[in-house]
């Protein structure tokens, strides 16, 4: 039996190995039962991407719920997760239900809890459902037929990214931004954002806007290293002002500058911190993951704006989200979201908000950035991911949970933080960082420092330090 357990952003497997119609089915059984305990004739919104298998994955979901009388609203074509999201609080649902694995590898498929509110479903109740998911779902599936709960009126098919490219209309100047001086770019990576951008966006240039469940062979996480064409396409075409990228299932967030050069998303952060208090005046605290930027406390001292930091997982800033004024929610996968929209991660909700501060201000994207600098000072960053053994990782943990690292080469730690995995500053502007993932079986190294140069010798000082556990 495969034990299945969600991680910081749902339960991920490989396809036909773990990832099966019968495993989807138990955990369907178990979100079923937890619906109809907590709720009052329920709806679901289900909702799945560009990945092999999403459209019939989502329709097994559908039916189990369906079965035990659940009435199912289903996307009735590939559709982003903030999409899913954004559809639960507009047709008032309880829970929704989304068939991606978000920047995994082809081979991944995944299913995604959102609660009522429009984000992660909290952990408490992700729980609750692991619970009671049984070792069979005690159903005939083949009996279950999709037109049979379509008659009668269980399952609704409907238009959830017409949903949404409406209440884009709603909160942005899209005509404005179309008309605008500056040039843009789209790379949808193979995924759930591409008809959308193509919608709201006809004439832009758009990469990656296929149907392809392989992505090509690279992994649709918004990276730099996967996301070689779209740099050279801007550096090459000399009139591209700032690309937008996302991943898979359209919630994380890239930018590129006119000069192809990649903005991660600690920038992506800052930036979206200034724009909001310095240009529109508003007001709420900024809640970020563990493993951000520290340049985040520098630029909110000066607003006066406090700063939460929380685990890893957009699910803990969420949790924030629902009881807070919240101004930035954001982490340093590029999930992050602001006030004015759900508590959920949106890489094109955040694409256009930056698109439409670069229009209302007349500037570009690198003059952006130089006013940002000039209150946080410049900062590099980078990560490694070491796909390692299990028992290596363990010991580099342990280790870890040891206080076993003073410092790493000639790099002496001034001081640990240990919120969630181990955060070793070398002085208060540059520190390093290991963590194991919670959705991938990763290692990973992060550093943050003055220089590209010093960001690599803290990788590389990281990376001798696990290796003497081999």
């Amino acid at each position: 039996m495969t034990k299945i357990k969600f991680g910081t952003d749902g339960w991920r497997a490989i396809i036909a190995k773990d990832f099966t119609e019968d495993n989807v089915a138990r955990v369907s059984v178990a979100v079923a039962a937890w619906l109809n305990q907590k709720y009052k004739n329920p709806t679901a919104v289900i909702g799945y991407d560009f990945r092999f298998g999403g459209k019939m994955f989502a329709q097994t979901v559908a039916k189990v719920l369906a079965k035990y009388e659940i009435k199912v609203l289903i996307s009735d074509c590939q559709v982003s997760t903030p999409a899913v999201s954004l559809a639960v609080v507009k047709q008032f649902a309880q829970i929704g239900v989304m068939i991606t694995a978000s920047h995994n590898p082809p081979d991944y498929n995944g299913y995604k809890l959102k609660g009522e509110y429009g984000g992660p479903l909290l952990e408490d109740s992700t729980k609750e459902i692991e619970t009671i998911i049984h070792e069979e779902h005690g159903l005939i599936l083949d009996s279950l037929k999709f037109e049979d709960f379509i008659k009668t009126g269980f399952i609704k098919e409907v238009d959830l990214e017409e949903l949404y490219i409406k209440h884009v209309y709603n909160n942005f100047d899209i005509e404005a931004l179309r008309k605008s001086k500056f040039n843009f770019a789209f790379d949808a990576m193979y995924g759930a954002g591409q008809n959308v951008m193509r919608k709201l966006f006809p004439d832009i240039a758009l990469l990656h806007c296929e149907n392809n469940p392989s992505f090509n062979g690279v992994p649709p996480e918004p990276l730099h290293k996967n996301l070689l064409e779209l740099s050279n396409f801007i550096s090459d075409s000399g009139n591209i002002d700032c690309g937008l990228a996302v991943d898979g299932d359209a919630d994380r967030i890239a930018l590129y500058d006119n000069n192809g050069n990649y903005i991660n998303s600690h920038l992506i952060i800052l930036i979206l911190i200034y724009y909001l208090t310095e240009y529109k005046k508003l007001k709420g605290k900024v809640v970020t993951g563990f493993s951000s930027s520290v340049k985040i406390e520098k630029l909110c001292k000066k607003y006066n704006i406090p700063v939460q930091r929380v685990h890893i997982g957009f699910k803990d800033i969420c949790k924030v989200m629902l009881h807070d004024d919240v101004l930035v929610g954001g982490e340093e996968s590029g999930g992050i979201t602001c006030k004015g929209h759900i508590p959920e991660r949106d890489g094109i909700w955040m694409g256009l908000t930056i698109w439409q501060f670069m229009n209302e201000t007349n500037k570009n994207i690198s003059q952006i950035i130089n006013e940002v600098y000039n209150i946080t000072g410049t900062f590099f960053y980078s990560r490694n991911d070491l796909r390692i053994e299990e028992k290596l990782k363990k010991d580099v943990i342990q280790a870890c949970k040891n206080n076993s690292f003073k410092q790493f080469g000639e790099l002496k730690v001034q001081r640990v933080e240990t919120l969630d995995g181990y955060k070793y500053f070398i002085n208060e502007n540059e520190w390093l960082m290991i963590r194991p993932s919670g959705t991938e079986p990763l290692l990973r190294i992060y550093a943050e420092a003055s220089s590209v140069e010093r960001v690599k010798l803290f990788l590389d000082e990281a990376l001798k330090a696990v290796e003497t556990f081999k």
